[in-house]
């Protein structure tokens, strides 16, 4: 008895019909296909099949003998699948979610250490607000973000980064622009592009400088994303505050100047969530120091 006894059986029972298992399920003749039934009919020693006008009706040894059938198939291709998978074993996978704008300089330096190390590893990015990302880690949606300190999220913790120093980005023929440092008073009165709640945090840092500056400094618009923000300045000759990842993002109008005194700063972290026990994430949190080394020097 061989497997493509059980195969075409099986065919023929599941279509009800030798003509119709030959010639749609199996690719063969009908003479031929009865021949294989006949051979295992005799193998087993028990009539399987009845031929009728309109089809064939199994036997009780026949219904017998269709699960135990089904059940070898199904252990065979069991059987092959397992070998495949000890021959080819899939590659495990990491998801890493970058805050829009850094992946220039953190993303070559990340992969570059899992590489080195876990060269078989598939590695996903995502790129979005860093609210975003704290879901996704939230979630276990994301492995690991680089991301700002977002509240309300018992579940992560965060390693700091960098503190990234806030930066006037202005268009490149304003009056301020023949300055080499801008103080807050300075910014008094130009229509000031603040970003929007999608980065509630560096808003907040903002809003805080602007407070404590005593500056006459009203937000007149509002950026979702540096793009935005950008497009804004130069289109309105306003002014804004951005970090300083922000100038490898500046189109050929727009410049950015240092602020003047006590510089505000933004935190970038590594966030991951406490409960991801990820060898690939200890990996990483391992070697957060080289990384951070190696990214300072792109930024020089």
């Amino acid at each position: 008895m061989e497997l493509r006894h059980l195969r075409y059986f099986v065919a023929v029972a599941d279509a009800g019909s030798l003509t119709v298992a030959a010639a749609r399920n199996l690719h063969t003749s009908q003479p031929s296909l009865s021949r294989q039934i006949r051979d295992l009919e005799g193998e087993v020693g028990a009539q399987l099949l009845t031929r009728r006008a309109r089809g064939i009706e199994l036997t009780p040894a026949g219904r017998a003998f269709l699960d135990h059938a089904r059940a070898v198939l199904s252990q065979v291709e069991a059987a092959a699948e397992g070998a495949r998978r000890a021959a080819h074993p899939a590659k495990p996978c990491f998801s890493m979610g970058f805050l829009t704008g850094h992946e220039l300089t953190w993303m070559p330096e990340a992969l570059r250490i899992l590489r080195d190390e876990l060269p078989n590893v598939d590695v996903m990015i995502s790129s979005q607000y860093s609210p975003l990302l704290a879901d996704g880690l939230a979630k276990g949606k994301i492995d690991a973000a680089f991301l700002r300190r977002e509240k309300g999220t018992p579940g992560l913790a965060f390693r700091l980064l960098v503190k990234e120093p806030l930066m006037v980005i202005l268009p490149r023929n304003h009056r301020l622009a023949a300055l080499k440092a801008i103080s807050p008073r300075d910014l008094a009165g130009e229509a000031f592009v603040i970003v929007s709640n999608t980065a509630p945090v560096l808003r907040l840092v903002i809003d805080n400088f602007l407070k404590r500056s005593g500056a006459d400094i009203k937000p007149a618009h509002e950026a979702d994303h540096i793009t935005m923000g950008m497009s804004l300045i130069a289109s309105t000759g306003g002014v804004g505050l951005l970090p300083a990842y922000a100038q490898n993002f500046l189109p050929p109008s727009v410049t950015s100047r240092p602020l003047t005194g006590d510089t505000p700063t933004v935190d970038l972290v590594f966030g991951y969530r406490k409960s991801n026990q990820s060898p690939i994430l200890k990996l990483l949190l391992s070697r957060l120091d080289e990384l951070v080394a190696r990214a300072s020097k792109k930024t020089r």
